[in-house]
């Protein structure tokens, strides 16, 4: 691992955080149906993508060379596990609300699991290969989990609107923790592979995975809102809301695409570690999980 990055690393550990969701309300985005559902895409999609991250990540701890970066991986895993099981903790509650995610979960369920799965190849190169592609699309997506939590760390325009603090706590704690272990992703796959090719094909259908599976997310949360007579998701609803800072830009995220697929490119000019770890020193659910620890020390 380079010097010039040490600066920013932490040890990772899995916070054991808990929220209670009874008083969060359906549209937890004051009358904007619209940014809760493009938001709430979070809770079905990252279940079964940080579960496949830890299942791939498993495979690979025998090939790493590195004490600390193994070290780093293991405290991912265990940062990843926890995301998947509180943002899974919010879907009885959306079906309490008359939402129903499963027709869309079994779909991301199958795409994270059946086409990203393991696959029956002999033991040797092919089977190498597709641990090498997968260790790279995870890389990928990282780039875009750690620019999400860098946006969210930052967007006051949903403290402004009133948006809900068990919701926007949850989403920070989260997006803390991407800021924080934003760099393992990108230096695992620079330590067992690096191939330029690789990083920049599978960014390819990273990104277009990514926005497929979001807005089809999203169009099926405001098609299925009970309390919507014709909801309908557009482009140019998450283009304006991007301008008024609800959402990340369109401008934001096209800029994050060349950064990515800089030669020179390093996640740590991504977001602020220093900004991250205040925030979980500060989040209710990361304070409350740190003083549950502390009690069972004592």
């Amino acid at each position: 691992m380079s010097n010039t990055h040490e600066a920013d690393r932490v040890p990772l550990k899995a916070r054991k955080v808990s929220f209670s969701w009874e008083d969060t309300p359906l549209h937890w985005v004051p009358g904007d149906p619209f940014t809760t559902h493009t938001i709430n895409v979070l809770h079905m999609l990252l279940p079964a993508g940080e579960r496949w991250f830890v299942h791939v990540y498993k495979q690979v701890l025998p090939y790493i060379r590195d004490e600390r970066l193994r070290e780093d991986v293991i405290g991912f895993i265990g940062q990843e596990a926890m995301h998947s099981q509180a943002h899974d903790e919010v879907l009885p509650h959306l079906r309490e609300q008359g939402l129903d995610p499963t027709p869309y979960t079994a779909q991301v369920d199958w795409f994270f699991e059946k086409l990203l799965g393991d696959r029956t190849l002999p033991p040797g190169r092919a089977r190498k290969w597709w641990l090498l592609e997968r260790v790279a699309l995870i890389a990928a997506i990282e780039h875009y989990t750690a620019f999400l939590g860098d946006w969210v760390l930052n967007a006051e325009e949903l403290d402004r609107r009133g948006a809900d603090p068990t919701m926007l706590d949850l989403l920070r704690w989260h997006g803390a923790e991407e800021v924080e272990h934003r760099s393992v992703a990108f230096e695992l796959f620079m330590h067992l592979d690096g191939n330029y090719a690789r990083r920049a094909r599978t960014w390819a259908t990273a990104f277009t995975t990514l926005v497929f599976l979001w807005q089809r997310g999203a169009r099926f949360f405001m098609a299925n809102d009970p309390t919507l007579t014709d909801g309908k998701a557009s482009f140019k609803d998450f283009y304006v809301r991007g301008r008024r800072g609800l959402l990340p830009s369109a401008g934001a995220m096209a800029a994050s695409i060349p950064r990515y697929l800089s030669r020179s490119y390093h996640p740590s000019q991504e977001g602020s570690t220093a900004q991250a770890v205040a925030y979980l020193a500060s989040s209710p659910a990361a304070t409350a999980a740190a003083s549950a620890v502390e009690k069972g020390a004592s």
